[in-house]
């Protein structure tokens, strides 16, 4: 049974969100361009969706460094981030351990086409729910942020079908809320999210499968 963990919790509450704003601006047709998951959703204006995401060094070094300490990584050991758009925290990670095996998916050609150039990772265009490219118990660790709730239920159930196939341990972070306040600022920022899930309920779908997956919740307070 996977555990609670506060890796990004602090770098997601840093940012100012106006809720209303986004939900009254023409939501509707910015979610349809967002779903698209290029150049507007990750460089263009910030109604449809990061509004210009840029490398900022050191941004995502604690991550990294949790994830390296708290499952104890080695040399040689292969990671997968699932929905790793540019790679940033891929790339602090590689900084921090060189002889990290990196491999990063995510269903943008376009946020993969604009990694960090620095980067050395191998990166697939592709699907959560689809990883047949990768062997069984090929990743001593998978990582995926922000990534799941994108996807319908039936969607989400094959994708940690696969984690559990091609995994050893999982972090998994997703979009969630604990009362109604925070639902409706969840529906009013999300473009991409299809699955609004208390914690509870996540905790149910991850506990099912065999390999331990930890879990963090994003909410908007």
């Amino acid at each position: 049974m996977g555990c609670l963990k506060n890796y990004i919790t602090k770098l997601h509450q840093s940012t100012k969100r106006d809720y209303l704003k986004r939900m009254c601006d023409s939501k509707v047709e910015c979610m349809k361009i967002a779903r698209q998951y290029g150049y507007d959703y990750w460089d263009g204006d910030r109604k449809y969706g990061y509004g210009g995401y840029s490398y900022i060094p050191g941004r995502w070094k604690s991550v990294a460094e949790n994830l390296i300490k708290d499952y104890q990584l080695a040399d040689g050991m292969n990671i997968l981030e699932i929905g790793c758009g540019k790679g940033f925290l891929l790339y602090e990670m590689q900084l921090l351990m060189p002889s990290l095996n990196l491999y990063g998916l995510d269903i943008s050609e376009y946020a993969i086409k604009n990694a960090h150039p620095k980067l050395k990772a191998t990166f697939f265009v592709g699907n959560a729910n689809d990883l047949h490219i990768f062997n069984d118990k090929m990743f001593n660790l998978i990582i995926s942020i922000n990534t799941l709730h994108n996807l319908p239920l039936h969607e989400i159930e094959r994708s940690l079908n696969e984690i559990d196939r091609v995994g050893d341990k999982a972090y998994i972070v997703v979009e969630s809320f604990r009362n109604e306040q925070e639902l409706f600022n969840l529906q009013c920022w999300a473009l991409t999210a299809e699955s609004f899930f208390r914690p509870e309920t996540w905790i149910y779908l991850f506990n099912k499968k065999s390999i331990n997956i930890d879990y963090e919740f994003i909410f908007f307070e």
